[in-house]
């Protein structure tokens, strides 16, 4: 039997076709395309069928999936019933048992080379300590990940090795990476990663049928490209020198600039600033507490999140904020100095003229 195009899925479940325009619409803008490319994903959306989706979950919170169903544009029953055909997930699938492990069967028997592989959570490096229905964790992702076209690593634990990875690392926890080398891996770490940027790896990789462009890390540039700092809604404040001391102080109070209670932003990767949280609600900076740098590799044993130890890139020394502020006072005072001294001139010129 053919399978349905998106397109038809999403008729078939009584949407309109301008509702179908609307979705194709959010996933040009969550997947960081022009406006003028969304022609592009409704083509794609148009002739293209729904993709095959196995989501294993490791040595994980299950926080990943629980950002994963808060994407709110697109919406993810937009993605789990349209965009996707979701075959197997311990979280999500409403099977369990015999049933949900025959769904699994099926794509991998009837699928190689077409579902895309989304895994959650790190691997133990030894097999005693994760077993799923008296089966290993390795044996179950690597019979998994042979077949597929894509793997998708969720979240830091997958990507970096994550909190089971934190030291002194009893289970040997390794990221996915360290299992497989010949399979296409685009790694969305965070703890977890915005749902928005998870929703739009699948959606570009379903309208492209390629991964998105990817950093020398792998993880995909167009959500990964700036540091939060350089976004920051604070970073007017880190400029010019003011910086909230303690959590209860006035600066932060004020709105002051996190870097000296341990903000991370200086050298954290992601779109918190720019994609936020909640639907775009807010950030963690933004909501007052400072980045802890939950998308970088190790962050987990990078010492105490409250305590100033980012380093800003290019330096590669610990910036004193207080000499920041410092230079930042001095030239402007000596702009204004400058510029006093030219009026003055001026002034004195108007007046030379006039006989004055």
């Amino acid at each position: 039997m053919k399978r349905k195009t998106i397109l038809e899925e999403v008729l078939d479940r009584g949407f309109t076709r301008r509702d179908f325009l609307k979705m194709c619409t959010a996933l040009a803008a969550t997947m960081g395309l022009d406006f003028s490319q969304t022609d592009q994903v409704v083509a794609a959306m148009e002739k293209n069928q729904r993709v095959p989706v196995i989501w294993l979950q490791f040595q994980d919170c299950t926080g990943c999936s629980e950002s994963f169903i808060r994407s709110t544009h697109p919406k993810v029953e937009s993605v789990l019933l349209n965009m996707i055909s979701l075959e197997y997930s311990e979280a999500l699938s409403a099977a369990s048992g015999h049933q949900i492990e025959a769904a699994l069967e099926h794509v991998l028997e009837h699928y190689p080379g077409e579902y895309i592989l989304a895994v959650e959570g790190s691997l133990p490096t030894d097999d005693a300590f994760l077993t799923v229905g008296g089966v290993s964790a390795k044996e179950t992702f690597l019979r998994a990940a042979k077949g597929a076209k894509a793997i998708i690593a969720y979240g830091s634990c997958s990507s970096w090795g994550g909190i089971p990875a934190a030291y002194p690392n009893p289970t040997k926890a390794k990221p996915i990476t360290h299992f497989v080398k010949d399979k296409p891996v685009v790694l969305v770490p965070g703890c977890p990663p915005i749902a928005e940027v998870m929703t739009g790896v699948i959606a570009h990789i379903i309208t492209f049928g390629k991964l998105p462009e990817l950093d020398h890390l792998g993880r995909p540039k167009a959500f990964y490209r700036h540091r939060i700092h350089d976004k920051c809604n604070r970073r007017a404040y880190f400029d010019a020198g003011l910086f909230a001391e303690s959590f209860d102080d006035e600066g932060a109070r004020q709105g002051y600039c996190l870097y000296k209670v341990g903000c991370k932003g200086p050298t954290t990767y992601n779109s918190c600033a720019e994609m936020r949280w909640n639907g775009g609600v807010s950030y963690p900076i933004q909501s007052g507490n400072p980045c802890i740098g939950c998308s970088e590799k190790g962050f987990w044993d990078n010492g105490p999140f409250f305590v100033r130890r980012a380093k800003i890139p290019a330096s590669q020394t610990t910036i004193n904020p207080e000499t920041v502020g410092a230079i930042a006072v001095g030239v402007t005072a000596a702009g204004v100095a400058a510029h006093a001294a030219v009026t003055a001139m001026k002034k004195k010129d108007e007046h030379h003229d006039r006989g004055e």
